[in-house]
C-alpha cells in the first residue's frame, strides 16, 4: 500500500492523506474437483441398496436368483451327475445304487475308464442297511464286468441285506455283473439289454503250471455256484452257456438279450424302471405288514 500527500481538489486544503492501493492481479480460481460417487461394494451376503427418487427409506434390490454357492453346487452336480439341478427335496424311502462301467478291484484303472469302485459300494450298502428311513434298494446295472473278487464281494453283501432289493439291467450286465444282478430279491432286464456269460480270465503274468488252472477252476466254481443259487438256472445249463463256442467271434460264451435271459431262468422278468419301482414297493409293503 502507498501513501501520498496532496491538495484536496474539492476544498483546496493541504494535508489530506489519501491512500492508493496497487492494482490487484486477478485471482485464478482453480476449479474444485468434482465428487464422483462410487458404487458400493456388493458382497454375496449383502443386497445392493439405492436411494429412492422421493422421500422415504432406502429400498433394497432383490437378491440374486443364483448365489455363488448355488452356482458352485450346480457346477459340481453337472460334473458329477451330468445334470444341472439335482432334486434334493424329494422324499422317498427307496435308494438307487448304480453299477456303471467297469467294476474296479484291487488295481486302479486308467483315468479314461468309467468305473465303479467296490470300496465305495460296500460302505453305501452298510449305510443303507442301517438307515431306518430307507425301506428298499434299487440296483441299476450297466456294466461290462471287471474284477471277479470285487464283483463277488458286492454280490454277497447285496444278497445278505435284510431290506428288499430289486435289480434292473439297462444296456448290459456282462461278466461279473451277472452275479450282482441275480443277488437281488427280484431282477429285471430291459428288452434291449444283454448279458454275456463266459469263462473267467486272468490278465498279466500267468505261470503255466497245473496249480494255476486249478485255481482258475476253483474261482470259476465260486461264480457258478453263486449264480445258480440265486436264480432259476441250473448249474449244468449255466456251464453249457459259459463254454459254448460259435456264438462269440473272439471268445467262448453266450450273449443273452432281454427275454432270452428270462427264458433261461437267469433273470426274473423283462421290464423297466416303472416295473422295478412297483415291485420294490410291493416288497416294502409286505415287509411292513410282517413287522406289525
Amino acid at each position: 500500500m502507498k501513501m501520498e500527500f496532496h491538495k484536496n481538489q474539492v476544498t483546496g486544503r493541504e494535508g489530506q492523506y489519501t491512500t492508493t492501493q496497487p492494482p490487484r492481479s486477478p485471482k485464478t480460481v482453480s476449479p474444485s474437483p468434482q465428487f464422483v460417487p462410487q458404487p458400493p461394494q456388493i458382497t454375496p451376503e449383502q443386497p445392493q441398496r439405492h436411494e429412492p427418487a422421493g422421500n422415504g427409506a432406502p429400498e433394497s434390490v432383490p437378491k440374486r436368483k443364483r448365489p455363488i454357492r448355488l452356482r458352485n453346487a450346480s457346477m459340481t452336480a453337472l460334473r458329477q451327475f451330468g445334470q444341472n439341478n439335482i432334486p434334493t427335496d424329494v422324499q422317498s424311502d427307496i435308494h438307487m445304487l448304480s453299477i456303471i462301467g467297469q467294476i474296479e478291484g484291487h488295481m486302479v484303472l486308467p483315468p479314461k475308464n468309467k468305473s465303479t469302485k467296490y470300496e465305495h459300494i460296500l460302505p453305501q450298502l452298510m449305510a443303507i442297511e442301517e438307515n431306518p428311513k430307507i425301506k428298499g434298494l434299487l440296483v441299476v446295472l450297466n456294466t461290462v464286468g471287471g474284477d471277479i473278487e470285487a464283483g463277488l464281494a458286492i454280490a454277497e453283501m447285496l444278497a445278505s441285506m435284510t431290506k428288499p432289493t430289486v435289480s434292473l439291467i439297462l444296456g448290459g450286465g456282462h461278466s461279473i455283473g451277472v452275479p450282482i444282478a441275480v443277488a437281488a430279491d427280484y431282477s429285471f432286464i430291459a428288452r434291449t439289454a444283454s448279458m454275456t456269460i463266459h469263462p473267467i480270465r486272468l490278465t498279466g503274468l500267468v505261470i503255466s503250471v497245473p496249480q494255476t488252472y486249478e485255481y482258475l477252476e476253483k474261482m470259476q466254481d465260486r461264480v457258478v455256484k453263486f449264480v445258480t443259487s440265486h436264480s432259476n438256472i441250473s448249474e449244468d445249463r449255466f456251464r453249457q452257456l459259459m463254454f459254448q463256442t460259435g456264438e462269440l467271434v473272439r471268445d467262448v460264451g453266450t450273449v443273452l438279450v432281454g427275454e432270452a435271459a428270462v427264458k433261461e431262468g437267469l433273470i426274473d422278468e423283462v421290464g423297466g424302471l416303472a416295473q422295478a419301482i412297483q415291485k420294490l414297493h410291493a416288497y416294502i409293503n409286505e415287509n411292513q405288514k410282517n413287522l406289525h
